[in-house]
């Protein structure tokens, strides 16, 4: 029972071949929370279950959040996937492309793999594909209240859900506080991750992020996509955007139709082997 733990800006998955699981179909949402947990398990930011097959991409691939649940997209996920799959010799090229719940993105490997460029897919505002609940519409400039507190916020999703608020003042205790209770809103029926963003200037932004079903989170690529579309969606920032996060910074290309290429960084932590006793742990 292998595993490959790899990292992106501090942001850790772990991948597991379906190929080296041969009796398991994919994991429950309870062996995902055990793996997941940092101090029963292996510990990490979610799990990511592939290659599978794929009618529509190269590989197909599903992504697990800490809670058990599952997600349609990551950026960070899928920059860690590709390094994966480079690593282990199962892509071919340097390009090819990955199917996620979320869409299908391609993906180019740079330095070996150490950098890696998402083309994400585009930006969408609507609330009946985020979703957000309410008549159909694009969600901009919406206000929400939560603890006590009115933000202002714009929704998007680029394959998940985002909730994307601009701040004066960014720290990491808004997401924290605000974070878990915008995540399950009632206007968000699917859930939502959580953003707050500060504008430095026309080319670089700054975030914090409350992750759905993750928590607070050092990085996050479909974070930084949604939040430079929103922000360019204001009028705030020009088409190249530094996302800049705790865990570091990911470079956001913003195209025709908020159509988003993302390239940030991914490294190597371990590869090893799950022991079955680890399952006999509840959490």
């Amino acid at each position: 029972m292998r595993f490959h733990k790899y990292h992106a800006l501090g942001n850790d998955y772990i991948v597991l071949d379906p190929a080296e699981f041969a009796a398991m179909p994919a994991p429950s949402a309870e062996q995902v929370r055990v793996i997941c947990h940092r101090n029963f398990g292996i510990g990490s930011d979610g799990i990511l279950w592939g290659p599978l097959p794929s009618r529509k991409a190269d590989f197909g691939l599903r992504i697990f959040n800490p809670d058990g649940s599952e997600a349609e997209k990551s950026g960070n996920g899928l920059r860690i996937f590709s390094r994966y799959l480079w690593d282990q010799g199962k892509a071919k090229g340097p390009s090819f492309t990955i199917e996620t719940p979320g869409g299908v993105v391609k993906a180019e490997i740079k330095d070996s793999g150490r950098l890696i460029t998402i083309a994400m897919g585009s930006v969408s505002f609507e609330s009946r594909r985020i979703p957000v609940a309410g008549p159909d519409r694009e969600v901009v400039g919406e206000t929400i209240g939560v603890e006590g507190r009115t933000f202002r916020f714009t929704a998007a999703t680029i394959g998940n859900p985002h909730c994307v608020i601009p701040v004066d003042e960014l720290s990491a205790d808004l997401a924290r506080r605000y974070g878990p209770a915008i995540e399950v809103h009632p206007l968000f029926p699917n859930r939502t991750n959580v953003q707050f963003l500060k504008v430095l200037d026309r080319n670089n932004i700054q975030i914090e992020v409350w992750e759905r079903g993750a928590g607070y989170t050092l990085a996050s690529g479909s974070s930084s996509s949604a939040c430079a579309a929103v922000a360019h969606r204001l009028g705030l920032v020009d088409r190249s955007v530094t996302v800049r996060m705790p865990g570091g910074s990911i470079g956001i290309e913003i195209g025709d139709g908020f159509s988003i290429t993302m390239t940030g960084s991914v490294n190597r932590v371990a590869d090893g082997e799950l022991n079955p006793e680890l399952f006999g742990v509840s959490v």
